[in-house]
């Protein structure tokens, strides 16, 4: 068997019909790029191994199963599943912080100094996004006001007087911009958390 020539679904298929040859071929062709996506993430030479190792097994046990669904995308497969269980690394990090014991630790420190993690981060960004372009689905003077007291901080006196509405006016269109943005996330089956 030369792998060199073999695509990876053809690869696949050999090693779903037994050849142990074609996995190692497999592997091999993928594990560089794989590795080093996991390493750039978690900068931990040692969790990266760890994390590799799993993509692997997953890999193996999907394949075994019968579960591979050959799209010609075994690449893309691969670092979807990495990057599921980079993912599954930090939530867990998350929920279960790691204190080392020493007679200086004081745990009010600790939750001062925490910050949030990338994971955390980039869910919150992206559900900044998500808002930002639901806010844009609303009708104009619901999202003037909107946009005008929570991004701009702007009481409602003042929205009253810069738009030329009453206060009445500005608060009725704020309701109606909060009930409009629930239906449309409830419609859109948006998660916001």
């Amino acid at each position: 068997m030369n792998a060199a020539v073999l695509s990876d679904n053809e690869l696949v298929n050999l090693y779903v019909n037994g050849n142990e040859e074609a996995l190692k071929a497999l592997i091999a062709r993928h594990e560089k790029k794989v590795f080093s996506y996991i390493l750039l993430s978690v900068k931990d030479k040692d969790l990266a191994e760890d994390i590799f190792q799993e993509t692997f097994i997953k890999v193996i046990n999907t394949l075994r199963s019968g579960n591979y669904k050959d799209e010609g995308k075994f690449q893309q497969w691969v670092m979807r599943i990495a990057n599921n269980l980079k993912i599954d690394y930090f939530r867990k990090m998350q929920r279960m912080p790691v204190f080392e014991n020493n007679s200086e630790f004081d745990i009010f420190n600790f939750i001062n100094d925490v910050e949030p993690s990338i994971e955390h981060k980039i869910i919150t960004r992206q559900i900044h996004e998500d808002v930002k372009n639901i806010v844009k689905l609303l009708p104009d003077e619901q999202r003037e006001v909107l946009e005008m007291r929570i991004y701009q901080d702007i009481s409602f006196k003042d929205i009253a007087e810069m738009t030329g509405v009453s206060i009445n006016t500005a608060l009725g269109r704020m309701r109606y911009a909060l009930i409009n943005l629930r239906k449309i996330v409830k419609k859109q089956g948006i998660i916001l958390s």
